[in-house]
């Protein structure tokens, strides 16, 4: 599987050539938004390090692995036809335990780098969500507007 965000002309240029070398019969799906941006991704890493840091019993990768698996996955799979597929021949039959050692470091299961922005709002509202209902207190991504 392979996935490319398209966010220029020369993007799309890129895009139709890769296609156009592609052996045949293919499959191509296309939706619409761009990718993650990076103060998603600031705002998840730090998300992660605040909840490692309040529980006190896992590592910030520890937290990070649990949202990909517990969180992240399932939008994928409900929004990803390709991902779906894949996720459910190869990792869904695999005890939990082994699904969360693939989500973190060294293997590191790109679920996040997946997602679109829209996705990914989801993915962060989803975190926020279950660790506050657990009383953990995350930053507020409107106190970072202006920081760098």
């Amino acid at each position: 599987m392979t996935t490319r965000f398209v966010e220029t002309e020369a993007d799309r240029r890129m895009l139709f050539r890769f296609i156009e070398s592609q052996a045949l019969p293919l499959t191509v799906s296309i939706g619409k938004g761009g990718k993650r941006s990076l103060k998603q991704n600031k705002l998840q890493r730090q998300w992660v390090n605040e909840i490692a840091e309040q529980l006190g019993d896992q590592t910030p990768e520890e937290v990070r692995g649990y949202c990909k698996l517990t969180i992240g996955v399932p939008i994928l799979r409900a929004e990803h036809d390709a991902f779906r597929e894949r996720y459910d021949a190869i990792v869904r039959p695999l005890p939990y335990e082994q699904k969360l050692a693939l989500m973190m470091e060294p293997l590191d299961f790109p679920i996040s780098r997946l997602m679109t922005t829209k996705q990914a709002t989801a993915y962060l509202d989803g975190i926020h969500r279950h660790f506050s209902e657990k009383g953990i207190v995350l930053t507020d991504p409107g106190d970072l507007v202006g920081a760098a």
